[in-house]
């Protein structure tokens, strides 16, 4: 009994003295110091690129008023948000750490570059989205300490010029590695196909889309990034053709790489006849003769029509239009366009019934009103992009900065040359002589700094579609386009900001609570208390945009 002791103690001295980490290991697994970055890199750059698409595809474009949900709507619709996450933000920038912490390792100043750009991306979009968030101390979660379990929230100010100087910085690594391999070809660069001089263009439209957000708050630094930038096209390429859009794909493979509204992996469609153009989008795309409502839009299968020769109660489809006698639409709102009709924003907690709709409800199928048209459904296609940053957004950029400088002249040029290239992208670059020429369009020399903006925001809205996130952005810094809510709506103004999320406030408590205190409660905070879609980070603080 004494020797089997003796024997077990032994065994258990052994194994007790052998490191965990050494003993429980993975014997599929790769060390992070041996990871290629080629096999990360996809990854970072599709699933980026994804959550961008569904934020402006989706609940941001009921926002800006593009599209209205017919069910499922009060998030779309009402803004009626609780807890956004920005986990999947962070998880991408995780992998992307990885991505150029072994680039550095092997003296890839591609890697590098792409990486910071990525960064500067994600990081851009967080602040955006929250105000104040982890940043510096961001992404330590693997290394011990407080410190990195529960990262402080830096300031949105120093997020933005953080993002700035790593922007600088892809630009030089990406001229480096251009200039050493010139023609060099990467297959799993899903943006670029590894092409050096893209990143670089994309890093320093980037760079521009930053300076032109801090411009109200920071406004000496803004010009002078913007003007450098302008004025040296050689260290500093931009994006200004359409063929240099940074834009990615949908693979259409499964339901996770194809473009979201699509109708091949959803067997019951909702994802698709959910989605209804917004009245307010509709009306300013038809008062403007705008081409592209008609590939964006479907006409209204069964448009209404007011009977006045009808008997009493009348309600009768005749050669496809529904006619309806004056006393069956009394006290109702409708919409008798022949063409095209959308939901008004935030109509009612019932926004499938709108335009006498005999289907409403969860399962709706609404003839009165304006579907997607139907490319929308499909897994991928030509015009199913992903849109990062795009020729027309720099041109936009450009002309309100020449405008903010009082050149008329050359906000001019680049305000046209923004609405070529949007009609460019969309394969209507055959109508832009004629759009252009439309009063309501042609940028007028000759009209207030404030009216010229106001142009430049809505043509940029319009041009926005599927990326609405950018427009909510510049809604917040300008207050355009002027759009108003509905009644169904949260509040009586749009919102700001989303609320930093429960699980965060719980977990990381102090730092939370302290970015909760730097924002600014206003008359629509309301009930929310300072942590709520209404209330103003430093980026709009003291700027008195949107509203006061």
């Amino acid at each position: 009994m004494k020797t089997r002791l003796i024997a077990c103690l032994v065994v258990f001295a052994l194994f007790s003295c052998e490191d965990l980490t050494e003993v429980n290991k993975n014997p599929n697994g790769i060390e992070a110091t041996d990871v290629n970055p080629d096999l990360i890199l996809p990854t970072v750059l599709t699933e980026g690129a994804k959550a961008y698409t569904n934020l402006g595809f989706g609940d941001i474009a009921g926002v800006m008023q593009h599209t209205q949900y017919d069910a499922w709507a009060d998030s779309h619709n009402d803004y009626n948000w609780y807890d956004q996450s920005w986990s999947t933000y962070y998880g991408v920038l995780r992998n992307n750490k990885l991505v150029y912490d072994r680039g550095v390792e092997l003296e890839s100043k591609f890697h590098q570059g792409v990486a910071l750009t990525m960064k500067s991306f994600m990081f851009g979009l967080i602040t955006d989205l929250w105000g104040d968030a982890p940043y510096s101390a961001a992404l330590n979660g693997e290394t011990p300490g407080i410190e990195n379990s529960q990262a402080k929230f830096d300031n949105q100010e120093d997020i933005y010029k953080g993002i700035i100087a790593d922007l600088k910085t892809a630009n030089q690594l990406l001229a480096d590695f251009d200039a050493a391999n010139p023609g060099y070809k990467n297959d799993v660069d899903v943006y670029f196909d590894g092409n050096a001089l893209a990143w670089r263009k994309m890093a320093n439209s980037l760079m521009l889309r930053y300076y032109l957000r801090i411009s109200s708050k920071l406004p000496s630094d803004a010009k002078t990034g913007i003007d450098q930038i302008v004025s040296d096209p050689a260290q500093f390429p931009i994006i200004t053709d359409p063929g240099d859009d940074a834009v990615m794909d949908y693979a259409g493979h499964n339901a996770d790489d194809s473009w979201p509204s699509n109708s091949v992996y959803d067997a019951s469609g909702s994802n698709f006849r959910r989605i209804k153009m917004c009245a307010t989008f509709v009306d300013k795309l038809q008062s403007l003769n705008d081409p592209r409502l008609d590939l964006w839009a479907k006409k209204v299968e069964i448009p209404l029509f007011i009977d006045d020769t009808m008997l009493p109660g009348g309600d009768e489809i005749i050669d496809g239009v529904r006619h309806l006698a004056p006393d069956v639409v009394e006290d109702v709102i409708i919409d008798t366009d022949p063409d095209y009709v959308g939901i008004p924003p935030s109509f009612s907690a019932l926004p499938s019934a709108y335009n006498m709709n005999p289907t409403p409800g969860q399962l709706s199928y609404n003839p009165h009103v304006s579907f997607l048209s139907d490319m929308y459904q499909e897994a991928n296609g030509d015009l199913l992009k992903a849109r990062l940053i795009s020729a027309a957004e720099v041109h936009f950029i450009l002309a309100e900065a020449a405008l903010m400088d009082g050149d008329k002249d050359e906000a001019a040029d680049r305000y046209n040359a923004a609405i070529a290239a949007s009609l460019q992208t969309w394969g209507l670059a055959d109508a832009y002589d004629d759009y252009i020429a439309q009063p309501a369009v042609e940028f007028d020399k000759t009209a207030s700094l404030e009216k010229l903006q106001q142009l430049i925001i809505e043509q940029k809205w319009i041009a926005s579609w599927t990326v609405a996130t950018e427009s909510w952005f510049d809604y917040r810094r300008t207050g355009f386009p002027d759009l108003a809510t509905g009644i169904s709506a949260k509040r009586d103004k749009m919102p700001l900001r989303f609320y930093y999320m429960q699980a965060e406030i719980r977990l990381n408590a102090d730092n939370t609570s302290s970015a909760i205190d730097r924002l600014e409660v206003t008359g629509f905070s309301q009930a929310d208390g300072k942590n709520s879609a209404w209330s103003k980070p430093w980026l709009i603080q003291g700027t008195g945009k949107p509203w006061n």
